[in-house]
């Protein structure tokens, strides 16, 4: 009887511990329903809407309701027509869109004769899941009017598969995973760097010392720039050595693409150390931007399937925008350049939360 007491004793006091500590409690609650959001609203595997483009070098009343037809699928987003299809091919190396639409002055006599294949698809095969979703615009016929199809025409559309003609998944999760284990690693190195400071008493010590905030700061974030970058180094060689995952742009854009999100997502991490109280606090923080992060970037699925809220909150993760950076300068040979907005996003990012940490941060122990 008296075990039993002693039991309900400690039981009284974990629950009570439990309920002061409230990230722990928000986490109780919080996981579960974010990833019951994510999982069963945000998450679609069938991908419907994807971006798009097309060139229509006949122009004739046949071509455009061919286009007017194939947007009617849902399966694309037909986004603007543009001149050449030198402008297609760039759109795609920027990742701007997933599939463009190729339509031949000649589209009309072919259509009529059959003999020959008269629309081309130009897809971003990095993810076989584009790929596979684009294939299904092979089926939508073309019409000679409102009645007659064209024989067939499913045989009329060809696709052609870019970056990926082999179509493995490795060639697009490797540069993928660069972020996510950046982002892992960077965001609860540095979320626990001033906690551990104050569990530790040293930063008392630092109070004595003329150290300002930003110097510490920064003297925080430098050391974890060079792991960040020796994790990439790894990430990238081991892709190429064992998955023959090609690195088609330049070396000095993937550095300067990846510097810039291993410096956000360090300050992303001071910020969190200077709200927990703890370091198991502060790897709690780091998870619930873990997950979303992986869900919701295209990491896994791609991002034009995801619902308009979700890409809303996806485009406020730091990962989101350098899946983008790294995948288009690895895979597709892109310049840095034709990406600026995601690099833009990134910077802002950065000065946000590295400013709310030095503001935060004060010198003196509560």
């Amino acid at each position: 009887m008296r075990s039993l007491i002693r039991i309900f004793a400690i039981m009284h006091k974990e629950f009570l511990q439990l309920g002061r500590d409230r990230l722990t409690f928000g986490m109780i609650v919080g996981i579960p329903l974010i990833q019951l959001l994510m999982f069963g609203y945000a998450i679609n595997t069938d991908v419907r809407n994807l971006s798009a483009a097309y060139v229509d070098e006949a122009d004739t009343h046949l071509s455009r309701q061919f286009v007017s037809d194939i947007a009617a699928s849902q399966v694309i987003s037909v986004r603007e027509r543009v001149a050449s299809a030198q402008e297609l091919n760039q759109l795609l190396d920027a990742g701007t869109i997933s599939i463009g639409i190729y339509i031949p002055d000649d589209f009309d006599r072919r259509i009529i004769r059959g003999d020959r294949q008269a629309v081309q698809l130009l897809v971003d095969g990095t993810d076989p899941i584009i790929l596979g979703v684009a294939q299904q615009l092979t089926a939508v016929p073309i019409r000679f009017d409102s009645q007659a199809m064209a024989p067939g025409s499913s045989n009329l559309i060809a696709t052609r598969n870019y970056y990926n003609p082999e179509r493995r998944s490795a060639v697009n999760i490797v540069p993928g995973l660069v972020g996510v284990i950046l982002t892992m690693t960077m965001v609860m190195f540095t979320a626990v760097a001033i906690v551990r400071e104050r569990e530790r008493g040293n930063l008392e010590l630092l109070i004595n010392t003329p150290v300002k905030t930003t110097e510490l700061m920064l003297g925080k974030i430098f050391p974890y720039i060079f792991i960040g970058l020796i994790q990439l180094v790894i990430i990238l060689s081991l892709g190429w050595y064992l998955f023959a995952v090609p690195i088609r742009g330049s070396y000095a854009d993937v550095l300067a693409a990846s510097l810039l999100f291993i410096a956000t997502n360090l300050s992303l991490g001071l910020f969190f150390s200077t709200l927990a109280r703890t370091q198991f606090q502060a790897m709690q923080m780091t998870f619930f931007i873990l997950l979303p992060s992986i869900l919701l970037s295209g990491f896994m699925f791609p991002f034009d399937g995801m619902p308009p809220l979700a890409q809303s909150i996806a485009e406020v993760l730091p990962l989101t925008h350098f899946n983008r950076l790294i995948r288009g300068i690895v895979l597709r040979g892109a310049d840095i350049m034709s990406m600026a907005n995601e690099l833009l996003a990134l910077g802002i990012f950065m000065l946000v939360t590295m400013t709310l940490a030095i503001a935060r941060f004060s010198k003196r122990l509560d």
